[in-house]
């Protein structure tokens, strides 16, 4: 690691605290070789399907969850912050040419690939944010200032301060910069790139015969070349494909056909292949059910591993996306009062069954409402909807039992019995 210093007009020096090996540099002159002896870039990285199955899954799964921008009120409530400026930011379009989806999976594109998710922010007079500009993580070196605070430098111009860059990493050794999943694991991914270029190098360059034939060494060879293909070319038209399978072919001379069998390496090559992808879906802990892999998956497991993809996978993700936000989006004055949430109940809902059975026991023993559970089907509310039912049998004994001259109290109470009659009719 070195460092350099810089006069920033009149604050203070600006050391590079970006390593001449991270990701940085090495998007510009590419990574080096892995032990493999392959070159491993980002790009050579993508082009394996199983990779670029786990990047663009986290992706694609970051573009399309529900963002919302929420304000706190009074007694743990909270409601949709659509009045602010931000709020159209991070729900519709950040900048004039990118979708709200486009700009999320564009930033964990890069942050699943160099460790790096970085954008311009766009602010008005007051601080607000009102756009967001990607940046290609190559493009961007961090440095680091007297303020022990993180600066920019876009293409070699003069730094950025921390409060114009939006600035998502991935696991970091110096807590400035994130460390590029390809260079951490660059022998791995050599590997499945090696035995892919063997494979194809193969088809193109090797030769693959399905057999020989063979005459005695005392008899006299055939040394016109026009007579043994005349002689070939007769074998094949006789017995080669689908249609001359399991004829009865008669050799002379002392001729015999040796077929040629597939070589250890080659016969392995399969295996190869599915380790290496294994190795790679470890590496952003993808389950395999979710590369294709499907070996080990059921139908009774599948939704668990769908839940476990959202828990130990995708969750890191999101909690880096949305605490970067919160620390580069909202102004300080505005944090308590304001913040901002994926929201992730839709992939961790179950079938429906289950579903419904769990809204009639919250319904049922009073913590869900039947607005509350129309709301997490995405259905409107209804009129009269919001009313919290209470068993019976679920009294204080300081307050004694419910009044049941009280009319509220004995509507609530039929409500309740009708629920329970409808439930045992079922």
């Amino acid at each position: 690691m070195f460092f350099t210093s810089q006069r920033l007009g009149d604050s203070a020096d600006v050391g590079t605290v970006s390593d001449s090996t991270s990701s940085f540099w090495r998007g510009l002159i590419g990574s080096g070789r892995a032990v493999t002896g392959v070159r491993v870039t980002a790009e050579s990285a993508m082009a394996l399907t199983v990779l670029q199955n786990c990047v663009s899954l986290l992706a694609e799964s970051i573009g399309q969850l529900p963002l919302e921008l929420y304000r706190r009120k009074e007694g743990g409530q909270r409601e949709t912050a659509s009045h602010h400026p931000l709020y159209d930011v991070l729900r519709y379009q950040p900048n004039p040419w990118q979708t709200a989806y486009e700009q999320r999976e564009f930033s964990q594109l890069c942050l699943g690939l160099r460790g790096n998710a970085l954008s311009r922010i766009e602010r008005r007079n007051d601080g607000n944010v009102v756009g967001l500009y990607p940046l290609e993580p190559s493009r961007v070196i961090v440095c680091k200032g007297a303020d022990l605070l993180p600066y920019y430098r876009i293409d070699g111009s003069e730094p950025v301060p921390m409060r114009l860059i939006h600035h998502v990493r991935w696991l970091s050794k110096n807590s400035y910069t994130g460390l590029s999943p390809i260079e951490v694991h660059a022998d791995a991914i050599g590997m499945a790139q090696a035995v892919r270029q063997y494979t194809g190098k193969s088809f193109a360059n090797g030769t693959a015969v399905s057999g020989v034939i063979e005459r005695p060494r005392e008899v006299q060879p055939i040394r016109e070349q026009a007579t043994i293909d005349r002689i070939l070319d007769a074998w094949q038209t006789k017995f080669g494909g689908i249609d001359n399978v399991k004829k009865v072919a008669m050799l002379q001379e002392g001729m015999t056909f040796k077929p040629v069998s597939m070589t250890n390496v080659d016969a392995e090559i399969l295996g190869i292949l599915k380790a290496t992808a294994v190795d790679i879906a470890r590496i952003y802990k993808i389950p395999l059910h979710m590369v294709n892999d499907l070996d080990k998956a059921s139908y009774a497991n599948v939704e668990n591993l769908v839940i476990q993809y959202v828990v130990f996978t995708l969750m890191p993700w999101v909690k880096r996306h949305e605490q970067a936000m919160m620390r580069d989006f909202l102004l300080p004055k505005d944090r308590r009062d304001y913040f901002i949430e994926f929201n992730l109940s839709g992939l961790l809902r179950g079938d429906q069954k289950s579903r419904y059975d769990a809204y009639a026991v919250g319904r049922q023993w009073g913590w869900l409402s039947v607005n509350d559970i129309r709301r997490l089907e995405n259905m409107p509310p209804v009129e009269h909807g919001d009313i919290y039912l209470s068993p019976l049998n679920m009294v204080d004994i300081a307050n004694g039992y419910p009044d049941t001259t009280n009319p509220d109290v004995r509507a609530s109470l039929q409500e309740q019995r009708t629920l329970i009659d409808r439930m045992l009719a079922a």
